[in-house]
């Protein structure tokens, strides 16, 4: 596995990989958000100019038999969010998970943060599904009390909760670097 920044032609590829990932949410009961549409390909390309996008390719690098880049199976997004990085989207096709490819994802975005003299990551996500806060805990983040939401971080919660994702209770973590 090699994680890097991606192609402008992968863009599309990105949002293949969240539809795929976001199949998983069926088995829970959250149909709407595996049917939630992934970011559009000219907010993707924003990241990626920002130097705010990184992907987890099938193989450590080179090209495909027929001299593609190796298949895009995961991808990782990021914002600034109260000086710190936040992870706006991480996403692992089905096909890959369970292979410790997002948590390099994650760990991609630490040396980032490291580098830049970032404190934190942090990130939003679904309190009771299994491969979110559950796992992201396991990944070193920590749920953050309601008087540690810091003001930015709270504006994120509130434009998810008036996008309807409030139906499922939701949690704010922070992980030092």
């Amino acid at each position: 596995m090699r994680i890097r920044p991606p192609h402008p032609a992968e863009l599309p590829l990105l949002q293949d990989v969240e539809r795929a990932a976001g199949e998983r949410f069926r088995e829970v009961g959250m149909a709407e958000i595996a049917a939630d549409e992934p970011l559009p390909l000219d907010e993707l390309e924003e990241y990626r100019r920002a130097g705010r996008a990184w992907v987890a390719t099938a193989e450590a690098g080179g090209r495909d038999v027929a001299g593609s880049p190796p298949a895009v199976v995961a991808y990782l997004l990021a914002d600034r969010v109260d000086g710190n990085l936040h992870v706006e989207q991480v996403s692992v096709h089905p096909a890959a998970a369970r292979r410790g490819v997002g948590r390099a994802l994650l760990e991609r975005l630490a040396s980032a943060a490291r580098a830049a003299g970032v404190p934190a990551l942090t990130l939003t996500t679904f309190a009771d599904v299994p491969w979110n806060a559950p796992y992201y805990e396991r990944c070193g983040f920590r749920r953050l009390a309601d008087d540690e939401i810091t003001p930015e971080l709270r504006a994120v919660r509130e434009r998810e909760a008036a996008h309807g994702l409030d139906r499922w209770p939701r949690v704010c973590m922070r992980r030092e670097v």
